[in-house]
């Protein structure tokens, strides 16, 4: 096969698996929505603050215990996979599953034995103890399923990681809807574990069955698992960290700027990395694993970095333009009209976007290497800028200035994922990539201008033409 046909029908996978995901994505939400609605409706404010307390304490045993397990042990099944050897693939797999089971069990003892103090934590008084034993069932359930969905990942079976995910969802809604209507207040965490349960049959109903079980020792678990978590502790405090200035940059507003701002401020940020951050997600769930398979391969790797950044390119700048000119609808179908206040921070919000779908394409190949360290390095390193970036921002021109600092911060990630991606990986950007990320900033920043000067007309104009241009692109590309 020539290399034009080989990258026209990787280019064709990747829009398809976007396609696939993107709609994925949306019944999540549409879930996720009528789910909130449902609640605010019959369990009223508390419920909402319940389901938010709850979901938190979950997340966050969740991500103390599991190790990053979910994406870090996709990196070796994908290699595993690419080989071939379906010996070598059957090994890595109950490796994955071994430790899915003991890290599920150690969060969910961990779940049941600080019970008390969570309880003191979370609620103030010890009337909650058994509710965070209850709920050590859905840490255990969380960490099968992300390790079924880590190998349906690595070895490619992305249509049924796709239906375990809608079956997940739809199913939790309609047994938590009955939950919600005569339980009332009291449904709250049986829902929680209804969600995770329906989650975990969904995706053990479409596991990869073709993989034969085999007898592993012990001993070669240990070792051999003890790669990706090594791997998956730095990414744990990666995440950890971003989470940590997040709630600091939240803190400060609120005090800065009061609850009202703090609001603002959420629901800008929500709405751009929720409902535009789902074409990256669409994306990263065939990209990680591509990357993987081939790692060792400087040229392979640079190709498809860039072939990556060409179809992110060409999928957000029709998007992200068609929000910019329809924000104040978006806003009023999501909020309402006291929401109006953020309609130009969100406009910054989503030129930042396109400069993150770069870096972000450029920072998988930190992980597709294996390399923990220096991941959690640059993710350090980011959140800190991130962090200062937002404060000054906002000190100097409240809202805006929050926008301006997220574009500048990703336009700082961009340089300091490059240096690791030039420095020390040796690969290059192509001159074309580098093109077609200006052209999506500078499309993105026109298209802003116009609509903070009223003229919606040229915007929508200027997002027609964006749009005939990606089509064309995308056209050319899967030939």
């Amino acid at each position: 096969m020539s290399a034009a046909k080989k990258h026209s029908s990787v280019s064709r996978m990747v829009v398809r698996t976007m396609g696939m995901f993107g709609g994925v994505q949306m019944v999540n939400i549409m879930c996720s929505i009528v789910r909130t609605k449902l609640v605010s409706l019959w369990l009223g404010p508390a419920g909402v603050g319940l389901f938010g307390l709850w979901n938190t304490a979950l997340e966050m045993i969740g991500t103390a215990s599991n190790l990053g397990i979910r994406t870090s042990s996709v990196r070796n099944i994908s290699a595993s996979h690419a080989d071939g050897n379906a010996s070598r693939v059957s090994h890595v797999v109950q490796v994955v599953r071994s430790w899915s089971m003991w890290l599920g069990l150690l969060g969910a003892l961990l779940a049941i034995a600080l019970a008390p103090a969570l309880s003191r934590l979370t609620f103030g008084d010890g009337e909650h103890i058994w509710g965070f034993v209850i709920l050590s069932a859905s840490v255990l359930m969380n960490s099968l399923m992300n390790g079924e969905q880590a190998v349906l990942q690595g070895t490619r079976r992305l249509k049924n990681l796709a239906k375990a995910s809608i079956i997940g969802s739809v199913a939790g809604l309609v047994v938590s809807i009955p939950m919600f209507f005569f339980w009332r207040i009291d449904s709250v965490l049986p829902s929680i574990v209804a969600y995770s349960l329906a989650g975990t049959i969904g995706v053990y109903a479409l596991r990869n069955r073709d993989v034969q079980p085999c007898q592993v020792m012990r001993r070669e678990i240990w070792r051999e698992g003890g790669a990706f978590v090594r791997l998956g502790i730095y990414m744990t405090v990666g995440s950890f960290l971003s989470i940590l200035a997040s709630y600091i940059i939240s803190a400060y507003i609120n005090q800065a700027g009061g609850t009202t701002q703090l609001g603002y401020y959420q629901a800008g940020y929500t709405l751009v990395n929720k409902y535009v951050g789902l074409v990256l997600t669409a994306l990263g769930v065939e990209y990680y694993p591509r990357l993987a398979s081939v790692a060792s391969s400087a040229k392979r790797l640079g190709v498809f970095v860039c072939q990556e950044i060409n179809i992110a390119m060409l999928v957000l700048v029709p998007v992200v333009l068609a929000m910019i000119c329809f924000r104040d609808l978006v806003v009023m179908l999501l909020y309402s009209e006291e929401f109006f206040d953020i309609l130009t921070y969100v406009g910054l919000l989503l030129i930042g976007v396109v400069l993150r779908a770069t870096s972000w394409c450029i920072a998988f190949v930190i992980l597709a290497k294996g390399d923990g360290r220096t991941y959690m390095i640059t993710e350090s390193v980011s959140v800190a800028v991130g962090l200062a970036l937002n404060i000054v921002g906002y000190r100097m021109m409240g809202l805006t200035g929050l926008g301006i600092s997220f574009i500048a911060w990703y336009a700082i990630y961009n340089v300091i994922v490059g240096v690791v991606y030039i420095r020390q990986y040796g690969l290059r950007l192509h001159r074309s990539t580098v093109l077609m990320t200006l052209y999506a900033v500078a499309m993105s920043g026109a298209c802003l201008a116009l609509m903070e000067a009223q003229c919606q007309v040229l915007a929508i104009v200027l997002t027609a033409i964006a749009l005939i241009f990606s089509l064309f692109g995308l056209r050319r590309m899967l030939r």
